[in-house]
C-alpha cells in the first residue's frame, strides 16, 4: 500500500477532534506527491499536481473546499475566499484561464475562469520533507476519505499511449502564417507594438492517456520546469512550463519573464553559438525587453523595493533556450494581488496590453482556455507560487490538444514564428511520439 497503516491511524485519531469549517490532519510521511495522484486519479473526479524546479511539489486528490472567480475581479474573489475559509497552516492549489471570463468551448468544460482547491488527500513536499494531509469539511466524516487513502497502491512505471497518425494543426499552418503576416503589417501601421498569437495541434491517441502518467514523463524529461497536471472529470491539463509568473515568500517576491527562443545545439559548441546568437539578436532582445519592462513596471507600484534586474540571460532547457530576466524585491502585497497586476504579461498577450488583447480576440481564432493562464498554489497568509501555463496539452478522451504561441513584433518572419511554435510544442508532441 502507498500510505502505511500507522500513518492512517494517526490521521484518524487527529480528525476525531471537532473543528471549524475545514478539519485537517497532517503527518510526516515519505510519499511522492506524484505517486499519490497517479495512484488515485481514476478514483477521484478531481486531482492536481504542481512541482517547481527547486524540488517543492504538491499532489492532491478530491475536493475538501473550493472557490471560483470570474471576470476582472476573479483573483480578488479567490484571495478573499482563501483568507476567510482556509485556516492558517493550510494551502490551496490554483488554476486559471487566460481570459478573465474563462472559456466558452466544450473542450474546456470543467475548467472555470479561476479556481482554488484544497484537496481531500494531499502530499506537500518542501525543503526535502513530505507531509501527508487529509482534510474534511465541517460536518463531513473522515471515514470515507481515510478508507480511500488506505486503498491506494504504489503505481508502476508510467505508460503513455502513442499518437495515431500525424497531428492536425489548428488552424492550418498556412492560415496561421497568414495571420502572422497580417499582424506584422498591423504593427507597422500603428497597431500594438507586440502581439502573441497562439495555435494548437490535435493529436489522436491509441487510447485515453492517464494524465499523471504523462506528467510523470514530463517531470523526468524536464526537471528544470514547472510540471503540472489538473484533472477535472474526464479532462485534464498537463504541461511543463519554463516560466515563473510570480512567487511570494514572506516579503520577498520574484518573477522570471521569458521571451525570445532558440533551439539547443547538437553539441556544446553549437549550443554556445546558438545561445550567443540569441543574446545578440536585435529582434529577440526587443521582444524580450517588451516583456521584462512591462513586468517590472506592473510590479513596481506593489513593491517596497525593487532589485535592478541583471538580464537578459540564457535559460537553457531540454530542446530550447530562452532569454530570461529575474525580477525581484520586497512587497507587502499578497500573492494573488501580484498575479492580478501581472496577468496576462506581454509574454502571452502583447504590448500595449489592451490593444494586444483586442487584436487576439479579433484574429487568433482559437479558445485558449487555461493555456497561457496559470497554475500554482497559495496560502491564506499570502505566500505562494504561480507558473504560466505553457508547454501544455488538454487531454480529453483519446485526444490531446497541444498549444503554443509566438510573440510577433516589427520584423517578425512568419515562417520563423511558425517554426518557433513547433519548437515549443515539441516537449508534449514528443511524449506521445507525434
Amino acid at each position: 500500500m502507498l500510505i502505511p497503516r500507522p500513518a492512517l491511524a494517526e490521521l484518524e485519531a487527529a480528525l476525531r477532534t471537532p473543528g471549524g469549517a475545514l478539519r485537517a490532519a497532517v503527518v510526516e510521511q515519505d510519499v511522492d506527491p506524484l505517486d499519490l495522484v497517479r495512484a488515485g486519479a481514476e478514483s477521484f473526479a478531481s486531482a492536481v499536481f504542481f512541482a517547481g524546479p527547486e524540488g517543492q511539489a504538491v499532489g492532491g486528490l478530491g475536493v475538501a473546499w473550493s472557490a471560483e472567480g470570474a471576470g476582472a475581479g476573479r483573483f480578488g474573489v479567490l484571495d478573499e475566499a482563501l483568507r476567510s475559509a482556509v485556516p492558517d497552516g493550510m494551502a490551496a492549489v490554483l488554476g486559471f484561464a487566460f481570459a478573465p471570463d474563462g472559456s466558452s468551448s466544450p473542450e474546456w468544460d470543467g475548467f472555470p475562469a479561476a479556481a482554488a482547491v484544497v484537496p481531500q488527500i494531499a502530499v506537500w513536499r518542501r525543503d526535502g520533507s513530505s507531509r501527508l494531509c487529509v482534510t474534511v469539511p465541517a460536518g463531513g466524516s473522515p471515514a470515507g476519505v481515510l478508507a480511500a487513502a488506505g486503498m491506494l497502491r504504489r503505481p508502476g512505471p508510467p505508460e503513455v499511449p502513442s499518437s495515431v497518425g500525424p497531428p492536425r494543426p489548428v488552424p492550418p499552418v498556412a492560415e496561421w502564417v497568414g495571420r502572422v503576416r497580417e499582424a506584422v503589417a498591423a504593427i507597422g501601421s500603428g497597431g500594438p507594438a507586440k502581439v502573441v498569437l497562439a495555435r494548437a495541434q490535435r493529436v489522436a491517441l491509441g487510447r485515453a492517456a492517464g494524465p499523471f502518467d504523462v506528467v510523470a514523463v514530463l517531470r523526468d524529461r524536464f526537471p528544470d520546469c514547472y510540471v503540472y497536471g489538473w484533472q477535472t472529470g474526464p479532462a485534464a491539463l498537463v504541461g511543463a512550463s519554463p516560466e515563473l509568473l510570480v512567487s511570494r515568500a514572506g516579503e520577498r517576491f520574484a518573477a522570471r519573464p521569458l521571451a525570445g527562443s532558440a533551439r539547443r545545439g547538437a553539441d556544446p559548441e553549437e549550443d554556445r553559438r546558438l545561445g550567443d546568437r540569441l543574446l545578440a539578436d536585435p529582434k529577440e532582445r526587443a521582444e524580450h525587453a517588451f516583456v521584462a519592462e512591462e513586468v517590472a513596471s506592473r510590479l513596481a507600484p506593489l513593491a517596497e523595493a525593487m532589485e535592478p534586474p541583471a538580464g537578459p540571460r540564457l535559460q537553457r532547457l531540454a530542446g530550447v533556450q530562452h532569454l530570461a530576466t529575474l525580477i525581484g524585491g520586497t512587497t507587502r502585497a499578497r500573492l494573488l494581488a501580484l498575479v492580478e497586476a501581472l496577468h496576462p504579461t506581454a509574454a502571452v498577450a502583447g504590448v500595449p496590453r489592451p490593444e494586444a488583447l483586442a487584436y487576439i480576440d479579433r484574429v487568433e481564432g482559437i479558445d485558449r482556455g487555461w493555456y497561457a493562464g496559470g497554475v500554482g498554489w497559495a496560502e491564506p497568509g499570502g505566500d505562494g507560487e504561480v507558473a504560466v501555463a505553457l508547454r501544455c496539452a488538454l487531454l480529453r478522451g483519446e485526444e490531446a490538444l497541444v498549444y503554443a504561441g509566438a510573440g510577433i513584433v516589427a520584423g517578425s518572419d512568419p515562417e520563423a514564428e511558425a517554426a518557433e511554435t513547433e519548437l515549443k510544442m515539441g516537449p508534449l508532441l514528443g511524449v506521445f511520439g507525434a
